[in-house]
């Protein structure tokens, strides 16, 4: 009888192993529509609000910094949530350099969980959760050149969904080293933009504030239209 009881939790230990990758995007399609529900449900209003995020994140007292962190990493990990108001909240909570750090901080965490779990379980599992557009787009865009520089050009551009990014960017032929390193060096300018534009929201000078802000969405609409072209004039250039 035990030998029949050990036979099958063998089985049942070999079943878990070879289809270990179908568990594990099971928990993570959970966690993220688990996620949804949380942030849609109770967290959407605040999440769009600078004051609310700030409330939301003080209120874990002495961990609040930990808070932050966490929140950047989720929103990265959970490309759905828009980082660039938790950005400019990281400005207004914690000022300009230190929120600018703690942002880039987390969302580089964030990258590198997305860049590991990416490379780790696929293309496969990346078609599931990237739309055909963004898959197409950005894999083409990859192939155009150097990819380190073609990452760099990615990640610097306004408009482009940066998250997304960090998945394909996981089953490309970018290095973790280097994804890191040039992925952060084209997130430094629009975090800090960000960061400052956060730190001083509320301080009354809203004419500066007023030209950043009509600055950065001409950049980002720009970068959503014209992002490719771009992207392939620079290459090109360089080439």
């Amino acid at each position: 009888m035990l030998k029949k009881i050990r036979g099958y939790i063998n089985k049942g230990f070999k079943f878990l192993y070879r289809n270990r990758g179908y568990f594990i995007l099971a928990l993570i399609a959970a966690i993220i529509i688990l996620s949804a529900y949380e942030y849609y449900g109770q967290y959407f209003h605040e999440l769009k609000n600078p004051k609310r995020i700030k409330k939301i994140v003080l209120s874990y007292g002495q961990y609040s910094v930990f808070a932050f962190l966490g929140l950047q990493v989720i929103q990265v990990i959970a490309f759905f949530i828009p980082g660039e108001v938790i950005q400019i909240a990281g400005g207004y909570i914690y000022g300009a350099f230190i929120g600018g750090l703690l942002t880039l901080l987390g969302i580089t965490i964030g990258s590198a969980i997305v860049y590991i779990v990416s490379r780790a379980y696929g293309k496969p599992f990346i078609r599931k959760i990237i739309s055909e557009k963004h898959f197409t787009f950005f894999d083409k865009l990859l192939r155009l050149g150097s990819i380190k520089y073609v990452v760099l050009l990615l990640y610097l551009i306004p408009g482009i969904p940066k998250d997304v990014l960090g998945y394909i960017c996981g089953i490309s032929d970018i290095s973790f080293k280097d994804f890191i390193v040039y992925s952060t060096i084209g997130r430094i300018p629009g975090i800090f933009i960000s960061a400052y534009f956060g730190s001083r929201m509320y301080s009354g000078h809203k004419g500066a504030l007023i030209a950043i802000a009509v600055i950065m969405s001409l950049l980002f609409i720009v970068g959503v239209f014209k992002g490719e072209k771009i992207v392939k004039l620079m290459i090109k250039k360089e080439q």
